[in-house]
């Protein structure tokens, strides 16, 4: 039975009875879920029904996971697990740039699965803005230099000029940016923004780092705002420092 207090999950595979297991394990925990066995219906679903999570298959029929990834992207700020056997990682990359908010590789344990899935429905839902909020002033505001976070709008400004940036990518800016100047390890930010430790990627945080830097700096070679220590992890620079 649907209820519409839980969570849904749209649960995209071609493999019936990779479905079935997940199916099952999701209503365990108490979320609805709906499903899909081919990219161009898990589009369609997707924007149709507008799932609070997504798990998705890379290897499908009709049109292909990663390319399901970006349509969806484009259109809603959905969080997105890609589940693959294809372990290369230049897929995970891939996955990442055009927008994945997470890469779990088969055979993959049901404990790691749901720790991942609520980790991310976790932080997505902590990003929802509340319309009651919306006259709030500058508590809501965190300036450092060049860079302006709304976290009442979710709105995020470089030089004034507004940047789309995705739940993960805004949640790590923030989380940097309240604290300019000091330095966060890969393995903190893991913790932190995707709410995991031991069963997360530390390549998960390059990745977003890097496409976040690719919409921020004016040179990606030389970063003015989120700078790298190398050997020890990444923070936001004081206007000082820039």
């Amino acid at each position: 039975m649907y209820d519409d207090d839980k969570k849904t999950i749209l649960v995209v595979d071609d493999e019936q009875s990779i479905i079935d297991i997940l199916v099952y394990n999701l209503k365990k925990e108490g979320y609805n879920t709906i499903e899909a066995t081919d990219g161009a219906s898990a589009v369609e679903i997707a924007l149709a029904q507008k799932p609070d999570l997504i798990l998705l298959d890379i290897m499908l029929p009709k049109m292909d996971g990663l390319t399901v990834c970006k349509k969806v992207k484009n259109a809603l700020n959905v969080p997105i697990l890609i589940l693959s056997a294809k372990d290369e990682e230049l897929d995970k990359i891939v996955g990442l740039e055009l927008g994945a908010d997470d890469y779990i590789t088969k055979p993959f344990s049901v404990r790691e699965l749901m720790a991942r899935v609520k980790a991310n429905l976790r932080k997505s839902e902590g990003n929802i803005a509340v319309p009651e909020a919306k006259d709030l002033k500058e508590e809501h505001k965190i300036q450092v230099g060049d860079l302006l976070l709304d976290t009442d709008k979710f709105e995020v400004k470089v030089r004034g000029e507004k940047i789309d940036l995705t739940v993960r990518e805004f949640e790590v800016l923030k989380y940097l940016a309240t604290q300019p100047g000091q330095i966060v390890s890969r393995e903190l930010l893991l913790e932190k923004v995707w709410g995991y430790e031991y069963f997360g990627d530390i390549r998960t945080v390059d990745v977003t780092v890097r496409r976040i830097r690719e919409k921020i700096e004016e040179d990606t070679t030389n970063p003015q705002i989120l700078v790298t220590k190398r050997g020890v992890g990444y923070y936001i620079a004081r206007p000082e420092e820039s």
